[in-house]
């Protein structure tokens, strides 16, 4: 007899199993192994599974604590009782103390025991056991055995518990308990009654295993789908290998029959040519035989004979031989055919072709190889575009059409919800999938090819919620920074912010400075009122507005070039105001004293120019910021003109829109949506994508550069005539700086006050507006704006009651006060960092620190 439940040993000591521990694996162990394994590997947390190498995590209580496989220790048991029955003639009788009463000669699978005669008597006539079922104790009986025999409930393991049956299951120590245990160590613990778990844990492993057996149907289904593909491989092989042979056998046959007729056509003209050649030397022959037979004779005659014969001969062998040298002249000596004869094969273009003779074609291009690209952001209720470029199995672009594809999105939230997308099918191996999201967070997007996900799918999409530009709010403080012109958002987050203090500040996403790029001056890598910064990986331009120039660094500040100067030429600057990077690296830059729009080459050779000056649509007057729409069209914020310009990228006039106060910069969102700062209306205009005002956020104060957070749609603005609050109204984020103020005490009661920028030549600009604040009686504080790039400032004081004027000329950085009148006024030098500035005139002083707070008169004065 075979022997039975051969899978009942043990893989680490190869005995049968003794109090078999389950891994997550499905693998059993006796228990003692997995103890002894564990310590000598030394690894108290995890074990991994010596059969299939899986990792099961070890309780605290270690492999005791691991659950029983109790259907694989019945098995044991029964194997036990089975070997006994077989191989054992004489088996005790488990009912009997002493054995007196025989051997064993039945077994009652009810109560697991071996009977002898008196204890199968006894058993058949009890109440208790007369329905237990038994077995005789032969091979029969042993066969019997595994189909009859059930389990015996689990009785308790705890001291003084072992009679107790497992009738409860404990959720809180996931464990199977008594009823003595349920009042005693886990009387406040989660209890139920093991049947109701049961069932429980039977409805999840029946859920389970339908699921499992659906997928197996599925996976059955595409192994059968596989193996037909297989075969279909095999077969394409095989026609196509019969169609290469064919083919090259069809051309080594025409090779061969070119070849005879080559060599036919070779012998006809060879044939041709010796006939000629043989019948002009045959008619040499014959003249130079004839010359012979007289020249011959006039010899013989000459030397034998007597004169009657040379005067009676002589005459016609002359008159022949002349006859003889005419004919001779009448026809040519040359050969009449050429004796060389050449074959001409063009053969390199001929051996060049034959070397790549042939394609082979993939009648359906490979999901696993072709790709998708979007270049557009998911956002609830917008639609959303992929392109899906179709590949061959060698990862070479499709030609082709007429594929199945499809996409879809799917919710991981919002009870899985699926949007289907739209595919329009460009019939050259390209698909594009248009799809609209309904509901924002985490997606999955999935794109099949033949019912295959296609390379990279599915993928997981974060879903964005609309925006809503009409339901702005008051601003939050965000970042500190001084004097901001413009700001930029690299794609890691970090916030790059120009600053009048002519330098580059970056800060990263919480707001802390993490580097200062560039200082003042001329040189390479320094910068005189940088107002424009665009980045794009790891390059960074800037627009270094007084030096007239545009500056080419690495992200982290290393200088790599310059290009532009001052002028109105091709690549020549007046102030360029702002820069931008387009999809091809090329350079956009605004040129604002030159009312005009350069466009440049990544490395900065110039290509284009779009001329605001003149009248018209197209015309524009001092452009600051400069931005592209999702089209690549250019938008130009014209601040002199009060206007936002439009023009392709090949400098063709489109449309116009707004009506802002003094526009400097502007950005466009991923859905059109355009951002204005206008600098003389101190506020944030945002227009749709046909150009109509949605919504105008105030609060600002000489507004500048912006820019959008394509992360996370943050909006910055360098808000560059506000206090040092940093502000952020919901998910926009505004880059406020302190002004250039300048602090003068006076004891005129009534005045006014200006700075009047000056150019190194001359050319003054318009004044801007100082605000008085009476400190005292005696003494006011004038607080006056830079609001024009300069060489130098004219400030002018004028005293409303006297006709009084005080002018001085003021450079850069540090201001030196001279009177002009009578009146004498003191010198005055401000600090770099504004403080402890003192100003006296008299007796009477005033400085930062007596100010009760900085902060109440910057905004009072604001």
């Amino acid at each position: 007899m075979e022997k039975p439940f051969s899978h009942i040993t043990c893989a680490m000591c190869f005995k049968p199993y003794n109090d078999p521990r389950i891994l997550s694996c499905l693998h059993s162990f006796c228990v003692q192994c997995l103890h002894h394994e564990i310590e000598k590997r030394g690894s108290q947390q995890t074990f991994q599974c010596l059969i299939c190498k899986r990792n099961t995590s070890i309780p605290m209580g270690g492999a005791s604590d691991l659950p029983q496989n109790l259907h694989l220790a019945f098995e044991v048991e029964v194997a036990g009782y089975m070997s006994k029955m077989v191989n054992n003639s004489d088996v005790a009788c488990d009912h009997c103390i002493d054995g007196g009463n025989g051997p064993a000669v039945v077994f009652c699978c009810t109560c697991h025991q071996f009977l002898c005669k008196v204890a199968y008597e006894y058993h058949k006539t009890g109440r208790h056991h007369s329905k237990h079922n038994m077995v005789g104790l032969d091979q029969e009986g042993a066969r019997q055995l595994h189909t009859i025999m059930k389990p015996r409930d689990p009785y308790c393991s705890q001291p003084n518990h072992e009679d107790n049956e497992l009738i409860a299951y404990c959720e809180t120590c996931c464990l199977l308990v008594c009823c003595d245990c349920t009042t005693a160590t886990h009387k406040s613990h989660t209890v139920k009654e093991i049947s109701t778990v049961a069932k429980n844990r039977q409805m999840e492993i029946t859920g389970a295993h339908e699921a499992a057996k659906a997928v197996v149907a599925k996976l059955t289904g595409a192994m059968v789908e596989n193996k037909m593909n297989i075969l279909q491989v095999e077969i394409s092989k095989q026609t196509a290998s019969q169609a290469i042979i064919q083919t090259f056998e069809t051309l080594q046959q025409t090779l061969k029959e070119r070849k005879k007729t080559l060599v036919s056509e070779l012998e006809a003209i060879s044939l041709t040519k010796t006939t000629a050649l043989t019948l002009q030397m045959e008619k040499f022959e014959k003249i130079v035989g004839d010359i012979g037979r007289y020249t011959d004779m006039a010899s013989q005659i000459l030397q034998t004979h007597s004169d009657y014969e040379i005067v009676a001969l002589g005459g016609l062998i002359p008159t022949e031989l002349q006859a003889i040298l005419k004919r001779v002249q009448t026809i040519s000596l040359i050969p009449n055919q050429h004796n060389n004869t050449t074959v001409s094969v063009q053969t390199d273009d001929l051996i060049r072709q034959l070397s790549k003779l042939g394609n082979l074609l993939e009648l359906y291009p490979s999901p696993s190889s072709s790709t998708w690209t979007s270049t557009s952001v998911a956002r609830v209720g917008t639609e959303y575009h992929v392109k899906v470029q179709s590949k061959t199995s060698k990862g070479e672009e499709y030609p082709h059409g007429g594929v199945e594809v499809k996409g879809e999105m799917r919710s991981k939230t919002h009870n899985g919800a699926v949007v289907y997308g739209e595919v329009e099918d460009h019939r050259d191996g390209t698909y594009t999938i248009s799809l609209t999201p309904q509901t924002a967070g985490p997606h999955q997007f999935l794109i099949s090819m033949d019912r295959q996900h296609i390379l990279n799918s599915p993928n997981d999409l974060d879903v964005r919620p609309k925006r809503d530009y009409h339901t702005l709010c008051n601003a939050q403080q965000v970042i500190q920074c001084s004097r901001p012109t413009c700001v930029a958002i690299h794609d890691n987050g970090d916030i790059y912010v120009g600053s009048h203090l002519h330098c580059i500040y970056v800060f990263d996403q919480s707001g802390q400075l993490k580097n200062t790029i560039g200082s003042n001056g001329f040189g390479d890598g320094q910068f005189t009122y940088p107002s424009g910064i665009a980045i794009k990986g790891d390059v960074l331009y800037v627009a270094d507005l007084a030096n007239d120039r545009v500056q080419k660094m690495t992200s982290s500040g290393k200088f790599i070039q310059t290009f532009g100067q001052k002028g109105s030429g091709q690549g020549q600057f007046n102030s360029p105001f702002c820069v931008i990077i387009d999809s091809n690296n090329k350079l956009i830059v605004s040129d604002r004293d030159n009312h005009r729009i350069q466009i440049f080459s990544e490395h900065g050779g110039w290509l284009l120019t779009i001329d605001g000056k003149g009248s018209g649509n197209h015309s524009f007057q001092f452009p600051r910021g400069v931005t592209l729409d999702p089209q690549g069209n250019i938008h130009v914020a014209a601040h002199g003109s009060n206007t936002i310009k439009v023009f392709t990228k090949e400098g063709v006039y489109v449309r116009m829109y707004g009506d802002p106060n003094g526009p400097s910069g502007i950005t466009i969102d991923d859905e059109g949506y355009s951002l204005v700062s206008e600098r003389d209306g101190n506020c944030l205009s945002i227009y749709d994508p046909e150009g109509n005002k949605i919504n105008t956020v105030g609060n600002l104060k000489t507004p500048s550069g912006t820019a959008v957070d394509p992360r996370d749609d943050s909006v910055f603005i360098a808000n560059w005539g506000a206090n040092t609050n940093i502000f952020e109204w919901m998910w926009c984020k505004y880059v406020n700086v302190i002004g250039i103020k300048v602090y003068m005490v006076n004891c005129i009661e009534k005045c006014a006050a200006a700075m009047m920028p000056v150019r190194e030549n001359g050319e003054e600009d318009f004044l801007n507006e100082g605000h008085i604040v009476k400190d005292s009686d005696s003494c006011f504080t004038v607080w006056c704006t830079r609001r024009t790039s300069c060489d130098w400032m004219m400030p002018h004081l004028y005293p409303l009651l006297p006709p009084f004027q005080l002018t001085a000329p003021v450079e850069a950085g540090s201001v030196n006060f001279a009177a002009v009148s009578d009146t004498p006024l003191p010198r005055y030098r401000a600090a770099d960092d504004m403080d402890n500035i003192v100003l006296a005139l008299g007796q009477k002083k005033t400085t930062l620190e007596q100010c009760k707070d900085f902060e109440d008169l910057v905004c009072g004065l604001a």
